[in-house]
């Protein structure tokens, strides 16, 4: 770029005006070289440049369909046809053998291959064999048919059996990870009345959304084993290639891509029903921080929303529309911080974030347009202003009888900026435009914390939620299915909310995990403090 923010500062019409014609052109030529860079730089994408594929907006991620198609197809049928190829005679090479009369010549097209195993392809069994630590035995209880209890002692018959392995940590005598190998048998027992009852292996029940997943008890991989997956692929970002590498690596244990992808989906349908509780949580609440960033499902567009409290945080893989907003917050009547997205206007004690503000006002200040520099200057410094204010009220005492609280004694502070928001409502420029209309249709939420000095100024808190997994989106692309979106999201909800309680998620998904595969309800989340 040939000029700098310094010399495009200096430019307005009125310059341009008092150039003389020779000067002008050079100049012209000097703007339209930048601007040409301007261009090539702003049209970057990871097909043309080294950015990479996640800097794409979400709406450029996929494919055009409905309209835009329709469009897209009628802009190619208007284009010129192409130029016509040489007959065969005079492109074909030598010593080439014509194809035979009314033969295809045309290649068929190519059938799109879905990823995973191909149907009729073979299977491939387990190799890999352990020696069992222990054995598990499986009786039945009762007979089947008249329902008179066994006797412990009663001769059985193991009539099929499988081989489990799991984790057991957190023993300060034991230090470590220990790998354990089960062998779980089902015994066949007979009872008096000549009935044979077989012991069966449990299931759980799953969520309707989350099929065709099985919580079962019938699994190789155990609870604690499972656990740990779950924290290589959430907490550590890792994909199943890396985790079936870790396995092998450090415990010497070989599973495939699908059993480590089955158990991550199991572990998602064990917690489902915790889901409930946390809305309610978050209905309840007296404060809640909103966000979203977006998340690509496959060739979806969808958004991660994120809804925290002080002791829960709940996630969700949906569209961005109102719809999302109206279900999670049906009957909210506390406070709600969130960013200016439409969709939260409608709750009245609703609390806007200023560290969005404060970078757009930055923004302003930096900016080429003396107006909108001097305009983003004011903004800035009088919301700086009330910061300091707000965090002194915060320190001190409160108000005495008789003394104006913090918003009688900022009024005229707001007072002069909404006369300045006002003044520049139909200002040319258009970022300081939109800044000044968003003060002027947000001013109730913006400045409702002068009244409530205690209430939060940003919303980091949810920010910060959402910052580990867009760290996960940026390496994993976002997820393929919507199994597989809510599996996402059910899991990071239930570890953050543990982490939030001071409890060790892991340790609850093993409870979790051994309960609802043999057919319990869920056990209840930690409880904060205790």
């Amino acid at each position: 770029m040939k000029l700098d923010r310094h010399d495009l500062q200096q430019l307005d019409e009125d310059a341009l005006r008092r150039l003389p014609e020779a000067a002008l052109r050079t100049l012209s030529v000097t703007l339209l070289a930048d601007l040409k860079e301007a261009y090539e730089r702003l049209h970057q994408t990871p097909t043309n440049s080294s950015r990479p594929p996640s800097s794409r907006a979400p709406w450029e991620r996929n494919p055009p369909t409905g309209a835009a198609a329709a469009c897209a197809a009628d802009a190619a049928a208007d284009a010129p046809p192409p130029a016509q190829a040489p007959p065969p005679e005079q492109s074909a090479p030598a010593g080439a053998v014509a194809p035979a009369a009314g033969e295809n010549k045309s290649a068929p097209a190519a059938t799109p291959r879905h990823p995973g195993k191909q149907p009729g392809a073979p299977g491939v069994g387990r190799t890999q064999r352990f020696t069992a630590n222990r054995t598990e035995v499986h009786r039945p209880p009762a007979c089947a048919v008249c329902g008179e209890a066994l006797a412990a002692d009663a001769p059985t018959v193991c009539y099929t059996a499988f081989q489990a392995l799991d984790l057991e940590w957190g023993d300060p005598a034991a230090p470590g990870l220990h790998l354990r190998v089960i062998d779980h048998e089902y015994h066949e027992v007979t009872c008096p009345c000549g009935h044979h009852t077989r012991a069966r292996p449990a299931h759980g029940a799953v969520d309707p959304t989350l099929a065709p997943v099985q919580v079962r008890e019938w699994r190789l991989v155990g609870p604690g084993l499972a656990s740990l997956i779950v924290a290589l692929s959430l907490r550590c970002r890792m994909s199943r290639a890396r985790i079936q590498e870790f396995l092998h690596a450090w415990l010497t244990v070989d599973l495939s891509i699908g059993t480590i992808h089955q158990t991550l989906h199991e572990a998602a349908a064990v917690v489902a029903p915790a889901e409930a509780t946390l809305l309610a949580d978050v209905q309840a609440s007296g404060l809640l921080h909103a966000d979203e960033t977006p998340w690509p499902q496959h060739q979806l567009g969808l958004w991660l929303w994120v809804f925290v409290t002080t002791t829960t945080t709940l996630y969700l893989i949906a569209g961005r529309g109102k719809a999302t907003v109206t279900r999670v917050l049906a009957g909210f009547t506390g406070w709600l911080m969130s960013d200016g997205w439409f969709s939260y206007r409608d709750y009245p004690h609703r609390l806007r974030c200023w560290a969005h503000l404060l970078r757009k006002a930055q923004g302003l200040v930096e900016c080429c347009d003396p107006g909108g520099s001097a305009f983003g200057h004011r903004v800035r410094t009088t919301l700086e202003a009330l910061m300091d204010a707000i965090y002194a009220a915060r320190d001190g005492p409160p108000p005495a009888a008789g003394v104006p609280d913090l918003a009688s004694a900022q009024a005229a502070r707001l007072a002069a900026l909404r006369r300045t928001c006002l003044a520049y409502e139909e200002y040319g420029h258009g970022p300081t435009r939109n800044l000044a209309v968003e003060l002027l249709m947000d001013w109730d939420a913006i400045f409702r914390v002068l009244q409530h000095p205690h209430l939060p100024l940003t919303n980091n808190l949810a920010e910060r939620a959402l910052r580990h997994w867009v760290i996960a989106r940026r390496l994993s692309h976002g997820t393929r299915t919507a199994v597989g979106s809510r599996a996402f999201a059910l899991l990071a909800s239930v570890i953050d909310t543990c982490r939030q309680r001071g409890h060790s998620p892991w340790d609850y998904l093993v409870v979790a995990i051994t309960e609802r595969r043999a057919g319990l309800p869920l056990p209840p989340l930690p409880v904060a403090g205790v």
